[in-house]
């Protein structure tokens, strides 16, 4: 096997591993508006945001205003 070739397959699978990772959430506000993330959340109580990442940005919304975090399957 070619050193190109090893290089590819170490790429692909690298790739599978890192998506496996992640956990698709929905994330439903007090006014019903619901978002889809590709990762977890991150909830800092001490602040009282909640922070995700959507379509490359990252969004912080007052955990006053999130009715319901669950992860989508």
């Amino acid at each position: 096997m070619t050193f190109k070739k090893l290089l590819f397959v170490f790429a692909i699978a690298g790739t599978g591993a890192v998506a496996g990772c992640s956990t698709p959430t929905e994330i439903t506000t007090t006014d019903g508006q619901t978002t889809m993330t590709a990762d977890k959340p991150e909830i800092n109580e001490d602040k009282g945001f909640v922070t995700y990442e959507k379509d490359g940005k990252e969004v912080q919304t007052n955990t006053s205003e999130v009715r319901e975090i669950k992860e989508v399957k």
